[in-house]
């Protein structure tokens, strides 16, 4: 939902909507961003009592999304940062959190909403931070679109029309 070919999407009521959000804390200051802008969106689409939870690191993100969707949250936003270093350890981690957390939501039926930057360097990832300066702001995103996903899901779930609103 980022760059050139971006969807103009307004924030909708999501008021009633149980949401959740799972930041991991390795690198704090793009975690900052990436959660205070998750928080604006929450904001900004109305959601009362969101629950916020952090965790070790990226690596941990889908078992704790997990957890969260099969207790009943209808969004469960996922927040975390890789960053490549020498080693493979960044295929490995990138690959096991992208994958668990696109299993849980086939697997639950909760709207996930993917926050993991994977950046090269932490200059990327700062850009993509939602921080002053930045040009992306991935937390907002991710938010709004679990928002979005998870009221599409409930008008499915009960036999509404899918219109796009």
């Amino acid at each position: 939902m980022s760059g050139a070919g971006s969807p103009d999407e307004k924030p909708v009521d999501c008021h009633d909507l149980r949401v959740a959000v799972v930041a991991a804390s390795w690198h704090e200051q793009v975690m900052d961003g990436l959660l205070a802008g998750a928080r604006r969106a929450l904001v900004d689409y109305r959601v009362e009592a969101p629950s916020i939870v952090r965790v070790p690191g990226s690596f941990e993100l889908p078992v704790v999304a997990g957890a969260l969707a099969e207790h009943g949250y209808e969004a469960v936003v996922a927040l975390g940062v890789v960053i490549r270093g020498g080693t493979p350890h960044f295929e490995y981690v990138c690959s096991a959190a992208t994958n668990g957390l696109s299993q849980i939501a086939v697997s639950t039926g909760a709207a996930v909403g993917f926050g993991l930057l994977t950046c090269d360097t932490e200059e990327q990832a700062l850009d993509r931070a939602g921080l002053e300066g930045s040009s992306e702001d991935k937390g907002y995103e991710a938010t709004a679109a679990a928002l979005v996903t998870a009221r599409t899901l409930r008008r499915i779930r009960r036999g509404y029309e899918t219109d796009g609103s």
